[in-house]
């Protein structure tokens, strides 16, 4: 039905449509329409929309009035150039004028293109649209040559007042209106009905229509003539926006508004006075009629000031809003000026003249505002929304989420990321279907990115922090085909998590601070922050987008918030960092730091004391080191004083706060820091005999465990062992390495076998045996991408080389040369226990990073190498046979050099010996004698010896010097911070290891093996991750809650003690002032109002007294005599009753309460 009507509608316009060429101009053309005074507007605005393509807009603005004008004021043309355009590209808005080059309309249309080159982004451009009569165009017969492929070509020109003009150059549409002669005025009656047809269409988010165009109408200056136009647009509810001091009859309308009253002998004196010439009396008394019913729809009107009033988008926002109050209280009705405040992004409007409580609002009014807000990245809305009744809970779902997602600029990051995991997803599809399974095709679906491109993301960047995100969802677990879309209505489990994922992948750091302050799990939360920072900084190829993302401050928002709860509670905190997460995926705290390498979070002394905690066990941390070596040598001394455990249960007794229910926590953790048995609980009814027999035993066996599983004791047995496996192995490689069987090896060398094979089976446990639920190459690849178990493969992969190869006679001499270097390796991984100490430890990472820096400078140094040493090759022995030599000299010499080794006697022609070389062939051939040196070019060698001293022993060594300068000086800078975090990873280590050494850590190996073999079980050790009850957990939540509130709080206090807010406040209380100076001016309205009605009043009673006087009724007195102020006052002005009108366009006071952590 709609093509068949839009076919009629292509062949009634055939033939009028057009483009036009301006020449002298830079614009390309612009495109013309002639219609009759007949046509109807919504076939014109199909034009509009459907054939020139343009958007719908989401304001209209007509200028009315001004073109009468030849000259504008500066400050006139600074409001168009600064105030109307800039209102309206804000939006990508269509203004509508005469379209003709003169008067206000072609200032106006300077501004648009200004403006328009100025503009990057077609999208919001704005639309001039000119609705011109067909007689008053200069050359209009240029226009009929225009056909489909000819544009026609029409010269600008600038002609003085008259009956014709120049179409301007500068608009882009033209609606041409050939009016009939017998009805002149046929183009305003266009105009007028072309706003009330603009004003009945719809546009919004989407496209999907949602919005009711606003349309407002711009009065400058204006003649007499201008007022009929101006009732009827009035008449369809079309505001007005009046500019005050322009003149004419904007002026006139102004000063009756301020005045108050609007009685017919003010109004015809303010006429004559403004319009002196070419007045009729009759004329006077329909303009009066005409402004008193204007006058009377007064919620319509709005005045601007330029000298007093905010910008011009403001007061339009406030003129629309305006309007709308007066004719209705409900909420669908304040939406379209909602969503145009939310498209100016003006929440300041939005919260003084919207949200002002005079209308309710209800969640399901502002969801499509909501989701507006939320893809134009407009945190202050969605603040705003948040407050007025919108809950995200109920909000957001999973299809809400999908289109955030399908939402996302081209030119972000994430984009580019989806898009890549899309087509991995479209690769992996076409394979499938090669092979003959077509059934997860997606066929010709119009592309979106699906649950299943996010989780992947998500995937990469958060590893099994993010496991099972959106994992189960009809879009992913149906193989990406959406066949059960309502489940896409069921509503996120996490949404505060959900959109600060979104926000954050975005870069969006504002509206992701919003949403971390509104989410739980605020400490983790932050730290996901970081990590994903961290990882999109690397892959940001604009500079200023990278170093946002590193400039991102939610490691210390992790660090501040935990302070904040660590001084309230230590316990709690320390629950808090080993607490299994809800939101992510069952990580705790430290996981997550672990995975970010937030270095400054673990630096924090909550941190470290929970550490110092674990890495002691269930002794107390001010054991001395003494009493436990002394221990560890003499085991009886553990069931002495001599070390001191914790107490069994820590119930906290002096915390008489509402958290009483939350005391549980310290024994949770005292469970967590010891070995995690349950403490016995009352004795049954069995003998007083047994019981204490039984409590002996059970003390016994607890202080001997409690002792031994402690990591300190754990590390410091592991030390002590691995001394002595390098002593075993030592001693075998120098005493004791006896040939191949039968005569060998020696039982020392078959202990150190031994020794070795349970460090692998340690080794495998580490990489294979732990509690994450992960794939074997998952676990293998995190096992390998520590530089120490790299250490320990290589160590153990030599050592199996080497035992291979003494076993037989042929190999037994590399089988010995293997395991010697063998030992080194073994050797420099005791460096690994050195991270504990806090002096040695960062050397450990110093060290590291200068081994980088040397890497760089051998690269430097092996193109001087080379080139020196071929060079000097080739010049002294240029025919030398033997390969070794020519290496030799050519590689090895020119690296003694650097250290001093300087063989003259090869190298200087006075210092060479004669004997001993020849310049025979044969002999050379034969190697008989070494060739003599040549020295035909000999200075020319020495001069490169030189050089080559000057740049390696100057220059690069130098270099080499200064790289490990920074190196140490950086490292050190941060030597604490370092420590702290290699520490951390040290204690998680030997936590997890059990309490024996190898080699009798097998016994360890096969007790757990049996214990998982009979309770079916793997009986491993959480690293430091508890999993609370359900009510403790929510409890230990809503603490955590609570002390993100008290630190939110902080912040904002410190925000308003700021300089920068301080001075900010006191600009507002100045402007507060002035405002209260300018509401004076309400006063002498009102007062005028007073004098008005005052004077009407003395009127009458003189009235009634001559009355009276003229009657035949006497009184015994004469009239009292009237005050000589109020006798001189008598005037003919007799008011109708004037009624009292508030000032339009004075802009409202609010203030943005923001939080401080979003505002900087």
């Amino acid at each position: 039905m709609v093509e068949k009507s839009s076919e009629r509608f292509d062949k009634q316009m055939a033939g009028r449509l057009g483009d036009i060429d301006f020449t002298g101009v830079s614009r390309t053309r612009g495109k013309f329409v002639r219609v009759t005074s007949s046509t109807d507007p919504a076939e014109i605005y199909q034009i509009l929309t459907k054939q020139w393509g343009l958007a719908p807009p989401h304001l209209v603005v007509a200028l009315m009035g001004g073109d009468e004008v030849a000259q504008l004021k500066p400050w006139l043309r600074d409001t168009l150039r600064k105030g109307l355009v800039k209102a309206a590209q804000s939006t990508g808005a269509w203004i509508l004028t005469s379209g003709l080059r003169f008067g206000i309309t072609k200032n106006l249309g300077q501004a648009v293109r200004d403006h328009s080159l100025a503009s990057t982004s077609p999208k919001v451009r704005v639309v001039a649209i000119g609705i011109a009569p067909w007689n008053m165009i200069q050359n209009r017969d240029l226009l009929l040559s225009a056909k489909p492929d000819h544009p026609a070509t029409y010269p600008t020109e600038d002609l003085p007042y008259g009956a014709v003009y120049s179409l301007d150059c500068n608009h882009s549409h033209f609606i041409l209106v050939d009016e009939d002669p017998k009805r002149p005025g046929a183009t305003g009656e266009m105009r007028v009905k072309m706003l009330k047809h603009i004003s009945l269409q719809r546009t919004g988010y989407g496209g999907t229509g949602s919005i009711e165009i606003p349309v407002l109408c711009l009065l400058v200056h204006g003649e007499p003539r201008i007022l009929q136009k101006m009732y009827k647009n009035i008449q369809n509810s079309i505001p007005w926006l009046i500019l005050a001091g322009s003149g004419g009859v904007a002026d006139i309308l102004v000063t009756l508004m301020d005045r108050g009253c609007w009685d017919a002998d003010i109004v015809q004196e303010l006429l004559i006075n403004t319009f002196p010439d070419g007045l009729h009396s009759t004329e006077i008394t329909s303009w009066t009629k005409l402004i008193q019913r204007i006058l009377d729809h007064g919620h319509l009107l709005t005045v601007h000031d330029p000298e007093q009033d905010s910008e011009l988008d403001t007061v339009i926002l406030k003129a629309l809003v305006k309007a709308c109050k007066s004719q209705s209280q409900e909420a669908q009705d304040f939406l379209d000026e909602l969503k145009l405040a939310v498209a100016w992004n003006r929440v300041d409007i939005a919260k003084s003249e919207i949200f002002s409580g005079d209308v309710q609002w209800s969640a399901q009014d502002l969801e499509e505002v909501m989701m507006e807000a939320l893809v134009n990245d407009k945190p202050d809305f969605v603040r705003l929304f948040v407050d007025n009744g919108v809950n995200i809970k109920q909000f957001l779902t999973y299809g809400r989420l999908q289109e955030l997602y399908c939402s996302v600029s081209e030119k972000n990051l994430l984009h580019t990321l989806l898009l890549k995991k899309n087509q991995e997803r479209q690769a992996q599809l076409a394979r499938k279907r090669m092979s003959g399974n077509p059934n997860n095709e997606l066929g010709d679906r119009k592309f979106r990115f699906t649950f299943h491109e996010v989780s992947k993301v998500l995937k990469d960047f958060l590893d099994d922090t993010c496991k099972g995100f959106y994992q189960k969802l009809p879009a992913v677990s149906k193989a990406l085909h959406q066949k059960n879309l309502p489940d896409m209505d069921r509503r996120c489990e996490h949404p505060w998590r959900d959109l600060f994922l979104w926000a954050i992948l975005q870069n969006r750091q504002e509206m992701a601070n919003y949403f971390w302050a509104m989410g739980p799990e605020a400490v983790a939360a932050a730290l996901v922050g970081c990590k994903i920072m961290k990882e999109m900084a690397h892959l940001a190829t604009e500079a200023e987008s990278a170093r946002s993302m590193k400039n991102a401050k939610y490691e210390q928002f992790a660090m501040d918030l935990f302070s904040e709860c660590y001084s309230n509670s230590e316990d709690r905190a320390y629950s808090l960092l080993v607490r299994k997460t809800c939101c992510w995926s069952k990580a705790t705290v430290l996981n997550i730091a672990t995975l970010a390498e937030a270095k400054c979070f673990f630096a924090h002394d909550g941190v470290q004391a929970l550490l110092t905690k674990v890495w002691w066990g269930a002794m107390r941390t001010d054991t001395s080191i003494s009493r436990l070596v002394l221990t560890f040598f003499i085991p009886p001394l553990v069931w002495t004083s001599l070390i001191k455990f914790n107490p069994e249960e820590q119930v906290s007794k002096d915390e008489g706060e509402p958290f009483a229910e939350l005391d549980s926590l310290e024994t949770e953790q005292a469970l967590l820091l010891t070995d995690g048995d349950p403490v016995a609980g009352e004795g049954s009814a069995e003998t007083a005999a047994r019981s204490c027999s039984a409590t002996f035993i059970r003390v016994v066996l607890r202080r001997w465990n409690r002792f031994w599983s402690a990591p300190v004791t754990v590390f410091m047995g592991n030390v002590i062992m691995y001394f002595a496996f390098l002593i075993l192995f030592s001693y075998v490689l120098l005493l004791d390495f006896r040939p191949p069987p039968p005569y060998g090896p020696s039982a020392a060398e078959i202990i150190l076998y031994f020794w070795v094979f349970t460090l692998v089976l340690e080794e495998i446990r580490q990489s294979f045996f732990t509690d994450e639920d992960m794939s074997i190459l998952k676990k293998m690849k995190l096992y390998v991408e520590d530089n120490w178990n790299k250490c320990d493969m290589v160590a153990i992969s030599l050592f199996v080389v080497g035992l291979s190869c003494r076993m037989a006679m042929s190999t037994y001499e590399a089988g010995r040369t293997v395991l010697a270097l063998d030992f080194m390796v073994f050797t420099l991984r005791l460096i690994h226990i050195f991270a504990i100490h806090k002096q040695l430890g960062p050397k450990i990472i110093i060290v590291e990073r200068m081994i980088k820096d040397v890497f760089f400078f051998l690269f430097f140094l092996s193109v001087w190498l080379i080139a020196y040493g071929v060079t000097t090759q080739a010049l002294l022995h240029p025919n030398d046979p033997r390969i070794d030599w020519v290496f030799r000299r050519a590689l090895y010499r020119p690296y003694l050099h650097i250290f001093g080794q300087i063989p003259l006697e090869e190298i200087d022609a006075a210092k060479m010996p004669d004997d001993n070389c020849t310049t025979d062939v044969q002999e050379i051939i034969l190697g008989t004698l070494p060739p003599c040196p040549n020295i035909y070019a000999n200075w020319l060698v020495i001069l490169l010896l030189v050089i080559y001293l000057l740049v390696t022993n100057v220059l690069l060594l130098n270099l080499l010097i200064a790289m490990f300068s920074y190196t140490f000086q950086v490292v050190q800078e941060n030597a604490d911070i370092f420590w702290k975090f290699q520490r951390y990873n040290l204690i998680v280590e030997y936590h997890s290891r059990p309490a024996l050494a190898p080699p009798f850590i097998i016994i360890s190996h096969i007790t757990q093996a049996l214990l998982s073999f009979i309770k079916k079980t793997e009986n491993t050790q959480d690293l430091l991750g508890k999993e609370l009850p359900s009510g403790l957990d929510q409890k230990l939540m809503t603490w955590e809650t609570v002390q993100k509130e008290n630190y939110l709080a902080k912040l904002e206090h410190e925000h308003r003690e700021s300089s920068g807010e301080r001075l900010r406040y006191t600009s507002s209380k100045v402007q507060t002032l002035l405002r209260m100076v300018g509401g004076f001016k309400d006063q002498e309205k009102r007062m005028a109002t007073v004098e008005t009605e005052v004077r009407y009043c003395g009127e009458v009673l003189s009235w009634i007294a001559e009355c009276f006087h003229k009657s035949t009724l006497k009184c015994d007195r004469d009239a009292p005599k009237a005050p000589r102020s109020i006798a001189g006052s008598s005037r003919d002005q007799q008011p109708q009753g004037a009624k009292r009108q508030q000032p339009a366009g004075h802009p409202a006071y609010g203030t943005d309460k923001k939080l401080p952590f979003i505002d900087h």
